[in-house]
């Protein structure tokens, strides 16, 4: 019967005894000492084999968006004050920076300025950029919004110098490329511009050929042929500040709607004055100067925008600020050897205490009885050649 005094349990169940956890420690004592400084002794050593790393760092301002000059002239341009923003679209967050600075084309002209192929004794591009990009760390801090670019070479020259010229090749490409908001609103309205200097010019040959004269034209079909081309030319700022949102946005939202609105108001204004004005009563050159004094609005408000862009584009200067230049490495940063070392030498200890304690326990399986005869009938199903090592 169980005893009162144990509460039903046998002593001997009662835990684990600590000595026979110690025992096995103390038989190999000799093994858990000598083996773990072995095999870090070993690993520090391997590790001499090993070509140092260099690491270089290079911190920047990313470029910043700034309050533009546009928008305290929204007021003035009447119905094209909608391209002010339309045309600007989606701000440049950091994080496109970060996305440009891994992009191939920085890669392929990093590999190819450093013949990077050679040093990273690769046959293939794709290779070659795949080295770069594990040797390459770009990271954007989410509490300063500074961008860091750290690179590892052999060399620590080269380290610093693909460092620092990540900056330059990112400030090359940001100048290829309509980034920022005045940069966006720069190339639309150059465009814009561009077509219709070449209709103004159309315009004008096609008023001189009606053989208009100054003398030639009332007052008040004048002033009526200007009121005609400034409801015009906003009809057609409204159509593409339309065709701006749509671009973005769908036609149920409230911004399309409201410019539908807008360029159908403009339009049914623009017919009942095409309608009230009787063009084949009077000679053609009427129409010609509608034509003409149309274009050279539209031309007028595209040039005053493109003006302010450009103006706001310079404002923004040296986009790129570097506050840290990548300068060389004065000591590795790779391979770390004391570490490694001591990695090693726990990881060997505590291979070796299991080892200890595996070991003591096959020995005192081994002496039961029962575990015996189930061991000898093991040995004998492997066969003799298939013993287990003692």
């Amino acid at each position: 019967m169980p005893s009162e005094n144990t509460g039903g349990l046998d002593p001997e169940d009662e835990g684990i005894d600590l000595l026979d956890l110690a025992l096995p420690l103390a038989q190999h004592w000799k093994l858990l000492v000598a083996g773990p400084l072995l095999a870090g002794l070993i690993a520090l050593g391997i590790t001499f084999l090993i070509p140092k790393t260099y690491t270089s760092r290079t911190v920047f301002v990313p470029p910043q968006q700034q309050q533009s000059v546009a928008a305290s002239a929204v007021a003035q341009l009447g119905a094209l004050s909608g391209l002010v923003g339309a045309a600007a679209g989606i701000k440049s967050p950091a994080d496109q920076y970060v996305a440009l600075l891994q992009s191939a084309t920085v890669a392929d002209r990093l590999i190819d300025e450093f013949k990077l192929m050679k040093v990273y004794d690769e046959e293939f591009r794709f290779k070659a950029r795949e080295k770069l990009s594990k040797n390459v760390r770009v990271s954007l801090g989410k509490k300063d919004g500074l961008i860091t670019i750290e690179v590892d070479d052999e060399d620590p020259q080269r380290a610093a110098d693909i460092a620092n010229r990540h900056v330059e090749e990112l400030r090359r490409l940001t100048s290829q490329l309509a980034l920022t908001e005045a940069q966006q609103r720069r190339a639309f309205f150059e465009a814009q511009l561009t077509q219709t200097r070449d209709r103004l010019t159309q315009a004008q040959q096609a008023l001189q050929a009606s053989g208009f004269s100054q003398g030639a034209l009332k007052a008040d079909a004048k002033a009526a042929a200007e009121g005609y081309a400034r409801l015009r030319a906003e009809a057609t700022a409204a159509e593409v500040r339309l065709q701006t949102l749509r671009r973005n946005l769908a036609d149920t939202t409230p911004e399309v709607q409201q410019a539908q609105s807008t360029l159908g108001a403009l339009r049914a204004q623009l017919g009942k004055l095409e309608e009230s004005t009787d063009l084949s009563a009077g000679p053609d050159y009427v129409s010609k100067f509608r034509e003409f004094k149309y274009q050279e609005t539209l031309f007028d408000l595209f040039a005053r925008q493109y003006e302010l862009a450009k103006l706001d584009e310079s404002r923004e200067g040296a986009l790129i600020q570097v506050v840290d230049v990548a300068k060389p490495a004065e000591w590795k940063s790779k391979p770390k050897r004391a570490l490694i070392a001591i990695a090693v030498t726990l990881s060997a200890f505590m291979l070796l205490v299991l080892y200890a304690f595996v070991r003591s326990a096959w020995r005192k399986a081994s002496q039961q009885p029962e575990t015996a005869s189930k061991m000898e009938r093991l040995r004998a199903t492997l066969g003799p050649s298939k013993r287990p090592h003692h």
